[in-house]
């Protein structure tokens, strides 16, 4: 059957995507099969595909479609995540631009219009990873407020109350005034920002002398509750004591000692705001000062400012130094750069808040976490992200879980009309603990905040299970521990650790095995790919101009496990022109004609030598993936491919023009063709699929398809064969260069002369002939004068140009060949002379640098001999 000129991506992928998914090939159900799990990092419902989606799930596709084809049951389970504070801010843009004020809704009215929503966008990426190829269980999909996950949630919530894990209490928070709710330390992002410095006088009551204060938030000085000095500062010792009045409102305040004052920053004196700084709150607790929280929910001056009222905190900030200038209290301002938090959410700048909240204690229950890392139990990958998690473990502070939203799961704390609280699940479970405390239940409310969106990711792996509500049950017993997490080294915190947490707390067993750790996807500048830089591409154009798989061998060529991608198109055009290769070698040798005969002599010689390097290329793949080196093991898969199969092998066994090809050496390499499909088809699964069922390889029923064919196993192979074989390609590619650089035609078949010391060529004689385009070939024992040599390997390679030969150009080239040398032997002669490196350096090193002594030495020996010879 002819097959088309070229491969049409779309019409495949469409094609083999509905297949697989209608015959139940991406399906899985516990049996006595090995299982493979991997639980898709859950991507916001609010999210549309991206590059770094793109790249998180094409990683997880390869891994899930190898280890299928591994016979292993491979169950990958896709899912979205709720998103409290991206899908309310959502939310609440969509209900404003119907003119409708979320403050004017019930929490019921709010969250039909959330479920509305998420009824109608929430399915956009999971769609889209379908176009990605992504091989999910579709049937698993889960929603992290799915019914039996909110209750696993609830559950655990609870369980940590009654375990003393959990607290609620007066904290200083990270307070996100755009999105309204408490944020963990993990979701504040540094900045360095351009501020101004602003010094301003505060005049010592009873006085005329005035305290100059430097601060870069003059909007907060009707918060101030103290001035602070250094004790030991002897410019400030005659105002110890004192007080100084907060200018434009001229409140009274205290000014108070402490050593937590550096005397070198700015004017040596501190503004103390407990309300504001988290640094100001524990001066104030110390000093037992008055904290004044003059800041609104949304970052707008309320009534205890006395002044300005509702405007917002940068607006205040800009009249307030106004203000201060036209009062003659404003000293100077000067240019500053400081760190500034900022919403990993909403990009709002951080406002520390005190507030009331729930707190998760860490401590201890971090301490297993890091120990199943620091053991090797569970390992990141690559090693570089272990530091930082220690760090991070060691150092973790109480985890705020309440967020002030309605989209999410509710705390599951009631309270009475007293203000009394108790932890049940239901309001009836709450009465009867109040009833049981000898407490009131009148006026019965359930808590208002809902729990951070980690807190229910983090039991992701076992709630997708129904792990946490019914552990017993035999999916979870069957694929939990997972194997693989693949996910981006920024939510290593976020996620990773309290999904290690939960999951030991729970079962006393590490989640998952491995942690891959994806880099981050940037432009070729170096920046990091965003919408609002303009310079993210939309995937899902990318997939149309290069086809799926173009694009997915684009991201992977140049994805090592967790250092950045710096993304080009060219990558994807790359991936693109591997696509067409692949196609038209099938096309090559479906288009041959056949012949009833065995192979010749160099045909198995050629086969032979494949079939060995086929078994190195398969022993070095599965050596890349072991150590998640998946970059790698493309690169491994591309160049066996396209240089060894393509350009060499089948270039071996081609017949003459308009000649057949023997019928034993079509099926050698159909067979070889096959196996190369199966490598490729966990990077490139549309393309492997569509020629898996072309009628070259016989007619194929519904189940044997690529997608479950036997992944190629590791076996032996006989490293001699394919050593010798370098050789023989060195030699043609010498030949072909000379032809080249003398600007013969390739065309005129040129004399070729070996000096065989160490391989026995006469195996290779009918290929090299072939490839090189050779005349004559013959071995010699002696040197031949008059014509151009070169070494391949160890072995001498003369070839007599005779007429074609330009002796004085000839000896030009030997002499600059012998003088690149002989200063390539000189810095290899100062590696060696070096003591330091010979002692310090392994051995196998040492002897490689010996090698190409070796090796310079002898070339030089030949060129010097040939140059002699002209």
């Amino acid at each position: 059957m002819s097959i088309a000129k070229t491969y049409s991506p779309k019409e495949a992928e469409n094609k083999w995507y509905s297949y697989w998914k209608d015959n139940g090939f991406f399906r899985s159900t516990p049996d006595d099969r090995e299982p493979y799990t991997i639980v898709m990092p859950p991507p916001n419902v609010t999210g549309v595909l991206h590059m770094g989606h793109m790249l998180n799930n094409t990683i997880q596709d390869v891994l899930i479609r190898r280890a299928r084809m591994q016979g292993k049951n491979a169950c990958w389970v896709p899912g979205t995540d709720h998103a409290s504070i991206a899908t309310e801010a959502k939310v609440v843009a969509l209900l404003k631009e119907k003119g409708i004020d979320k403050k004017s809704l019930t929490r019921d009215e709010f969250l039909g219009y959330a479920w509305e929503w998420k009824e109608k966008y929430g399915g956009i990426i999971l769609s889209q990873l379908e176009k990605l190829g992504a091989s999910c269980d579709w049937e698993r999909t889960k929603f992290t407020m799915d019914p039996d996950l909110s209750e696993a949630v609830i559950d655990t919530f609870i369980k940590f109350y009654k375990e003393g894990y959990i607290y609620r209490g007066i904290r200083m928070v990270n307070w996100d005034p755009q999105g309204k709710t408490a944020v963990s330390d993990e979701e504040v992002i540094r900045k360095e920002v351009n501020q101004k410095l602003y010094y301003i006088k505060y005049q010592i009551k009873g006085s005329s002398e005035f305290l100059t204060i430097a601060t870069t938030r003059p909007e907060t000085i009707m918060a101030d509750a103290a001035i602070c000095i250094n004790p030991n500062d002897e410019r400030y010792s005659h105002l110890k004591g004192k007080t100084v009045l907060v200018p434009l409102i001229n409140r009274e305040i205290p000014i108070i000692e402490d050593t937590y004052v550096e005397m070198e920053f700015g004017t040596g004196c501190l503004k103390v705001t407990p309300a504001h700084d988290l640094n100001d709150y524990e001066l104030g607790v110390k000093h037992n000062l008055q904290v004044i929280d003059i800041l609104n929910d949304d970052g707008s001056l309320n009534e205890k400012a006395e002044i300005l009222i509702g405007e917002d905190r940068f607006i205040a900030r800009k009249k307030i130094a106004k203000l201060l200038e036209e009062v003659e209290q404003l000293d100077k301002v000067e240019d500053y750069k400081s760190q500034v938090g900022f919403s990993e959410r909403t990009d709002a700048a951080i406002e520390p808040k005190l507030s009331m909240q729930w707190f998760c204690k860490m401590e201890n229950l971090s301490k297993p976490a890091l120990d199943y890392v620091q053991s090797g139990e569970i390992k990141l990958i690559p090693e570089k992200f272990t530091s930082s998690y220690k760090h991070w473990m060691e150092n973790v502070k109480d985890w705020c879980i309440s967020r002030q939203l309605w989209w999410g799961h509710r705390i599951p704390a009631w309270y009475n009309e007293h203000r009394e609280w108790v932890v049940a699940k239901t309001e009836a479970e709450a009465i009867a603990q109040f009833k049981q405390e000898g407490k009131s239940f009148e006026g019965i409310k359930q808590e208002e905040d809902v729990l951070d969106t980690w807190f229910s990711s983090g039991l992701w792996p076992m709630s997708v299970f129904d792990g946490v509500r019914n552990p017993e049950n035999k999916d979870f017993q069957y694929y939990y521990p997972t194997n693989d997490l693949v996910t981006a080294p920024e939510i290593l915190f976020f996620w990773v650790a309290r999904m290690i947490i939960m999951g030991h707390d729970y079962t006393g067993k590490a989640p998952f095995q491995n942690v891959y750790l994806t880099g981050i996807v940037r432009d070729k500048l170096g920046r990091k790919m965003s919408k609002s830089l303009g310079n993210s591409p939309d995937p899902i154009e990318l997939m149309g101009k290069y086809g799926t798989d173009g694009v997915r061998v684009g991201m992977l060529l140049s994805s090592p496990a967790g250092n950045d991608l710096m993304f080009d198109e060219s990558y994807c055009e790359q991936g693109r022109n591997f696509a067409n290769k692949i196609w038209n070698a099938f096309r090559l040798v479906n288009g041959w004609e056949v012949v009833d005969a065995p192979s010749t002599d160099a045909q198995q010689t050629a086969a032979k030598w494949f079939e060995n390097r086929f078994n190195q290329a398969v022993a070095e793949i599965d050596e890349h993936f072991k150590n998640y080196r998946l970059s790698d093991a493309l690169m491994s898969t591309y160049k066996l491919i396209w240089d060894d199969y393509c350009a060499w092998y089948l270039e071996l066994i081609k017949p003459a023009y308009q000649s057949p090809i023997e019928s034993e050496t079509l099926e050698t390499a159909k067979k070889f063709f096959q196996q190369i499909l199966a490598l490729a088809h966990p990077f490139m699964p549309f393309l492997t699929e569509e020629l898996w069922h072309e009628d070259l390889f016989g007619s194929r029923d519904e189940k044997d398809c690529v997608i479950v064919a036997q992944f190629p196993e590791v076996k032996p192979f006989d490293e001699t064969i394919i050593k010798e074989f370098e050789i023989v390609q060195q030699i043609i590619s010498e030949v072909r260069n000379i032809r080249n650089t003398k600007q013969i035609s390739p065309k005129v078949a040129l004399p070729l002369a070996i000096n065989a010391t160490f391989i026995d060529f006469t195996k290779y004689q009918d290929s090299l002939i072939k490839l090189a385009n050779i005349s004559t070939l013959t071995f010699v024992r002696e040197k031949i004068t008059g014509a151009v040599s070169f070494l391949a390997g160890k072995e001498e390679c003369y070839v007599a140009l005779e007429d074609n030969i330009d002796v004085d150009a000839e000896r030009e080239r030997i002499s600059k060949e012998i003088e690149y040398l002989n200063g390539f032997l000189v810095s290899v002669d100062k590696k060696l002379s070096n003591e330091r490196f010979v002692q310090n350096a392994k051995p196998e090193v040492v002897q490689n640098e010996q090698n190409k002594k070796a090796d310079a030495e002898t070339k030089i020996k030949i060129l010097e001999e040939s140059l002699a010879s002209l």
